[in-house]
């Protein structure tokens, strides 16, 4: 399990958004999103950077917490 701080998610959109990114190099990546926390957490066999660079790619800061 994998932990990263994520600013900029606001809906049910941005998770949607974050969890397909990952779940498309992962299909069975589990991806839980806390909007209050600003944090994700995701069960992957990705490693972390590439994790990072996915959901950077939709838009958002991210850094491993």
């Amino acid at each position: 399990m994998q932990l990263f701080n994520v600013q900029g998610m606001t809906c049910g959109h941005c998770v949607k958004a974050v969890t397909q990114a990952v779940q498309a190099q992962d299909a069975a990546a589990k991806v839980d999103v806390d909007l209050a926390g600003k944090q994700v957490r995701v069960d992957s066999q990705l490693p972390g950077e590439q994790i990072l660079g996915l959901i950077r790619e939709e838009g958002y800061q991210a850094e491993l917490a």
